[in-house]
């Protein structure tokens, strides 16, 4: 067992709205600063964080990257309708990723389950399942005293349905249940913690054209993504709810058919977390710092920006910010993918994220190799940053299982 309550201490913390990391933002005007007058860290903050993290090892060496990439079973987290596209009947993938390996860890992992078959022409369903563990805990006050031991855990249950509406578009609905116990039984102060559970559904459009740049044939794929809309979360009985990580993703892929053997693909995403943006609770009035009467208007000790409803919240994430942070806001993956024959692929990707909304910034590359229906995919990533990512130096991998549509084999005809 691993003694990582500060771990799950200070996760449990963020979700109880102790906005630690917003506290030294102040309201300028309609900027948020910090005491050095520059833009401050103002990091959106939402429950359940594991419902964003990239579960393949494909899509982990290119940057993250997933909304508008060529199909597989994976396209369930990323964006399900691009299932009926697949040149395939049926799919199966598996992933595992340790998890703060560099830290010493070797119980801690996210797994992910993902299969879809196709109906027909048209249609696809698919069924997908994500579970993050924590390892085994011994739980402390903070005077260290003990408090007994857990298995904190989280996972989500997603179905999916996709439909083409056409040979060059499609869209996909899917419903998942997500489950969150990071330390049921135990207290903070005189907090009781229990586990959380959910709802949420995601939106999926695709769009497909053939081009030709330079006489070389090629695919460009748009892809958009309205993931994790659903229900707020709570690990106490407090009305004080937090967001699911609600997200608008948009992508493109540009396929390119160099020759019979070999081919090359571009890809970038862009995404954005739906939720609001935090409020400061002191604002400079007359170079004097005063409570911000934005900050709980009704004045029940509740910041206002976290009574809003899931929809309301999403609708308004746009323009709850000035311009600036609203751009800071937007997360962008860029990756790259080479194909020799369709059985080798080499990968590279960067991720970036602004400095003052949780400055993750890393390169990652991976292999991929793939035999009749079996493939495998490695992805590595490569931190640009003195900031601590959970994959550092670690090694993440994926098997698929890729059933192709039998060919039949033509009867000869006799007289």
């Amino acid at each position: 067992m691993r003694k990582i309550f500060l771990l799950v201490f200070s996760t449990i913390l963020s979700i109880l709205a102790i906005d630690s990391l917003n506290a030294q933002c102040v309201k300028f005007g309609n900027k948020y600063l910090g005491p050095d007058g520059q833009p401050c860290i103002n990091t959106l903050a939402t429950a359940v964080p594991f419902l964003r993290i990239a579960p393949d090892a494909r899509s982990g060496a290119m940057g993250d990257v997933g909304i508008a990439l060529s199909p597989d079973p994976n396209a369930i987290h990323f964006n399900p309708s691009k299932l009926p596209f697949s040149e395939s009947e049926m799919g199966i993938a598996m992933t595992y990723t340790p998890w703060l390996r560099a830290l010493g860890l070797t119980d801690v992992y996210l797994a992910n389950l993902a299969g879809y078959r196709k109906i027909g022409d048209q249609q696809a369903v698919g069924i997908g399942i994500k579970y993050f563990n924590l390892g085994s805990i011994n739980f402390t006050d903070e005077a260290g005293s003990p408090l007994g031991t857990g298995r904190p855990n989280e996972f989500e249950i997603a179905a999916t349905y996709a439909r083409k509406l056409s040979s060059r578009f499609g869209l996909s609905l899917s419903g998942k249940y997500i489950y969150s116990n990071l330390a049921s039984g135990q207290q903070i102060g005189s907090t009781a913690i229990k586990a959380a559970n959910g709802f949420a559904v995601d939106f999926g459009a695709t769009y497909n054209t053939p081009t030709n740049f330079s006489g070389i044939k090629s695919d460009l794929s748009l892809g958009l993504a309205v993931t994790n809309i659903g229900s707020k979360l709570t690990y106490t009985s407090s009305i004080n709810k937090d967001y699911l990580p609600q997200n608008l993703g948009l992508g493109a892929a540009w396929n390119f058919h160099i020759d019979e053997y070999n081919s090359l693909t571009f890809a970038l995403d862009l995404n954005k977390l739906l939720v609001p943006t935090p409020v400061p609770a002191k604002e400079i009035v007359n170079n004097q710092e005063v409570a911000n009467p934005d900050y709980d208007k009704n004045n029940n000790g509740f910041p206002d920006y976290k009574e809003k409803s899931p929809i309301s919240a999403a609708l308004s994430s746009f323009g709850d910010a000035s311009g600036s942070e609203e751009l800071r806001e937007i997360n962008y993956s860029i990756g790259v993918e080479y194909w020799y024959d369709k059985q080798f692929a080499v990968r590279a990707g960067y991720y970036n994220e602004d400095n003052t909304k949780g400055a993750r910034k890393y390169f990652t590359v991976g292999l991929g190799l793939k035999y009749n229906i079996f493939g495998m995919n490695f992805s590595y990533l490569v931190p640009t940053t003195n900031q601590r990512n959970p994959l550092d130096n670690t090694l993440r991998f994926s098997l698929l299982f890729d059933f192709a549509p039998a060919k039949e084999e033509a009867i000869p005809v006799t007289e």
